[in-house]
């Protein structure tokens, strides 16, 4: 970091005293730095409510983060910067106005190196992260709204810095032509929502997914930031970072075969989470038309959260196989600390096609590091009233992945392998 925004051989500048002047023009924040945390460095970084890739939209309309840095214009067209390898932490300090509940305030950790880099597929990333504190006794709303707008603003005048220069690769992502050979495949995508949270937890467009139905997107948008994050909530090994969005690698699989062994047919954003079983049911079936009627033969379907929104999942399944639609279901697992229990708390006879991303349950045992980053020199294990707070640089023992940025691969991101013994 320095004193001027430059990039060149792969070695970003950056100039400090503009970025943090930046996150300062919201009066919500009351105080910001900037530090560098490298892959291998025995760091921990602590208050992680989100990451993002640094993006800037060179040609087409919009641009990124819509609805949140902008207007609501339409996004996914003309050309957009990436740096890749890299992304902007926003890790804030917030103790929120709820208490108690599934809706309550929650943060991450990440290590850099030891076992928890093994596990989480961002502590082979070089992060800029930005640590700030937001105001005392601002509501959830006001403080996600201040975290995703700071981080955003960061993220895009970083890619702003490569707007004259020629990209060193050009990936082209292009669903107008097709094989008419070849089955059309699309991506149901469940999304967890809270109604009794101000956030439901996903954005689209800066607006919060409340109670719409099933949405058709094109998978465009998400590289442009079009679909978000709830920023108070979101630090948790279950749920998708900006980031994850940015890079869905479900998205990023099936455009890859697209043309070749299939036609990728875009993106169903589902509502899952009804309060009750008629809802469930009504969810389920809804997706599973609107993927019909856009001429889906086959999906991918997939979620976010935990709990019974894996019911509205696992209907979505059935609903999509009864409608004629071939369905290979991708999702972690629980199965307990040793493995022996039940992966999933629902199950039904239509899903006979199930990936395995990996388990959430195993425990964790991470070693003391040098150096801690981030707004929490001492931190919660559990966001849970009472809960004891512990050193942050000492050595953790984790009963469960959530509680690591990363900690669950929920879309398939890494590579794992399973042995029987």
């Amino acid at each position: 970091m320095g004193s001027r925004f430059k990039y060149e051989s792969e070695i970003l500048d950056v100039d400090e005293g503009e970025l943090i002047a930046l996150v300062l023009e919201d009066t919500r924040i009351t105080d910001a730095t900037l530090a560098v945390a490298v892959p291998g460095e025995k760091t921990r970084i602590t208050g992680i409510r989100d990451m993002v890739e640094p993006r800037f939209k060179v040609a087409g309309s919009g641009q990124v983060f819509p609805g949140v840095l902008g207007a609501v214009e339409n996004v996914g067209d003309g050309r957009t910067h990436r740096l890749s390898g890299m992304t902007v932490i926003a890790a804030a300090e917030y103790e929120g106005t709820i208490r108690a509940g599934t809706t309550v305030q929650r943060s991450a950790i990440l290590d850099m190196s030891g076992p928890g880099a093994e596990i989480s597929r961002f502590s082979s990333y070089l992060h800029l992260v930005l640590s700030f504190k937001i105001a005392p006794g601002l509501g959830e709303l006001d403080a996600h709204s201040a975290v995703q707008l700071a981080e955003y603003k960061v993220a895009q005048r970083l890619g702003q810095v490569t707007a004259k220069l020629s990209p060193v690769e050009i990936a082209t992502y292009d669903l107008s032509k097709k094989d008419p050979a070849l089955a059309n495949v699309m991506l149901v995508q469940g999304c967890i929502t809270d109604p009794q949270h101000v956030h439901s937890g996903v954005g689209y467009y800066g607006l919060s997914l409340r109670n719409s139905m099933s949405t058709f997107v094109h998978p465009n948008e998400l590289f442009d930031g079009a679909v978000t994050v709830d920023t108070t909530r979101s630090g948790r090994g279950y749920y998708p970072t900006t980031w994850d969005w940015q890079n869905h690698p479900l998205v990023l699989e099936l455009y890859a075969a697209h043309g070749k062994s299939l036609n990728f047919g875009g993106v169903v954003l589902q509502r899952i989470r009804f309060e009750t079983s008629h809802g469930k049911e009504v969810g389920a079936q809804n997706a599973a038309r609107l993927a019909k009627a856009m001429g889906a033969d086959g999906a991918l379907v997939t979620w976010i959260g935990g709990g019974n929104a894996f019911v509205d999942v696992m209907l979505t399944v059935r609903a999509c196989e009864q409608n004629g639609i071939k369905t290979t279901l991708v999702t972690y697992e629980n199965g307990g600390k040793e493995g022996k229990d039940s992966p999933v708390l629902f199950y039904i006879a239509e899903a006979n096609a199930i990936v395995s991303t990996g388990s959430l349950d195993k425990v964790v045992e991470l070693p003391a590091m040098d150096k801690v980053i981030g707004p929490y020199e001492q931190i919660k294990i559990f966001p849970f009233p009472g809960a004891a707070r512990v050193p942050a640089r000492g050595a953790l023992s984790l009963e469960a992945r959530d509680v690591m940025m990363g900690g669950a691969d929920i879309w398939g991101q890494g590579e794992f392998r399973c042995a029987e013994y």
